[in-house]
């Protein structure tokens, strides 16, 4: 039981250590800042906005700073509503942090800001005076904190997650390849039912490789808004964009080859002259595939593959025997989609 308690209050990986070095700058930076424009009272508001603000990228920053800034202004004027028409009595506090987080739910805030709200005003409220000049001098504080938060974020190297991006997407692809591959492979020899069922299991991995790839683009998306750097990088995000969205269909296609031979299989199929075929043709699909996953990082967008398309021309088919023209007329649909997408035609 300790052993679980004590597991639930740590995580697997550390955030960056950048990240933290950049929060503790932002915090150093907005105590000295508040404290020079704001003498009197220690920069509480300021130091929290931008432990809270700093961010991953400088988008989810600037829109934790929005967060907390509004949260803080609501939770202020709150505070010194009910200051000034109550006092701050211990029941004072108590009802009015319940009446911030009921007026948070019914605004339906985003929770950052339902959080702040309730926070603000009981800080205000057993901090110090609820007066307009102490409630206004804590508003400008924590928007300094959170701006400075956001400058400190957007200059100190912002991260740009490319490189998950791209793995993601080139292992995706390279998983779809090799699925092809198995298929093409299967059809040349007899095959159990135990080595079919293994095929559907691969094949079903390439779901949730397609989610992550997703996650991992729209991550790499989101540390380029706003980014200084991003007209570096942006290139590079479009071609694995790219990539990507030809591959959502490709996935669907290897699926449903792979589920059509399983469901459809016997032991002679290896035998019909047109599944010979078509098993060479996928093979090339797949050599194909591959190389459009290299083609960007080896050629410029202007510039032609220099290794040129294997799938080149439409399969033509012998009329196939009546036990197997189901699966190969679905097979060859799936290889007629593949073909679309992997030359674009």
């Amino acid at each position: 039981m300790t052993v679980r308690i004590t597991a639930s209050l740590r995580v697997s990986r550390r955030i960056p250590l950048l990240q933290t070095l950049k929060t503790s700058v932002a915090v150093a930076v907005a105590w000295i800042i508040s404290q020079w424009l704001l003498p009197g009272e220690l920069p509480i508001f300021a130091a929290m906005a931008a432990i809270f603000v700093v961010q991953p990228s400088v988008n989810q920053s600037l829109g934790r700073a929005l967060e907390r800034s509004l949260g803080v202004v609501g939770g202020v004027l709150v505070a010194l509503a009910i200051g000034i028409l109550f006092g701050q009595d211990s029941l004072i506090v108590l009802s009015a942090t319940i009446v911030c987080i009921l007026l948070a739910w019914a605004l339906k805030l985003s929770p950052g800001s339902a959080n702040q709200i309730p926070i603000s005003a009981m800080l205000v409220l057993t901090l110090g005076a609820a007066t307009p000049t102490y409630a206004r001098d804590r508003i400008i504080e924590t928007i300094l904190g959170a701006a400075i938060a956001v400058i400190v974020n957007a200059l100190i190297v912002p991260p740009v997650l490319l490189t998950p991006a791209h793995d993601a997407v080139t292992r995706l692809t390279d998983e779809v390849a090799a699925t092809f591959d198995r298929v093409a492979n299967a059809l040349l020899s007899p095959q159990k039912y135990a080595d079919l069922e293994t095929l559907m299991i691969q094949a079903r991995l390439l779901r949730p490789m397609l989610t992550k790839a997703e996650k991992a683009i729209s991550q790499a998306e989101e540390s380029l808004t706003l980014n200084p750097r991003q007209s570096r990088h942006r290139e590079v995000l479009d071609a694995d964009t790219a990539l990507y969205a030809r591959l959502v269909p490709l996935v669907t296609r290897a699926l449903g080859m792979t589920r059509a031979l399983r469901d459809h299989y016997d032991e002679s199929l290896h035998l019909e002259p047109t599944v010979q075929a078509f098993s060479i043709e996928l093979e090339r699909a797949a050599h194909d595939l591959r190389l459009l996953a290299t083609a960007p990082a080896t050629v410029s967008a202007a510039a032609p593959v220099v290794e040129p398309l294997a799938l080149t021309a439409p399969l033509t088919i012998m009329t196939p025997h009546p036990q197997h023209w189901i699966l190969i007329g679905a097979l060859m649909e799936d290889l007629r989609r593949v073909r679309e997408e992997i030359t674009g035609e």
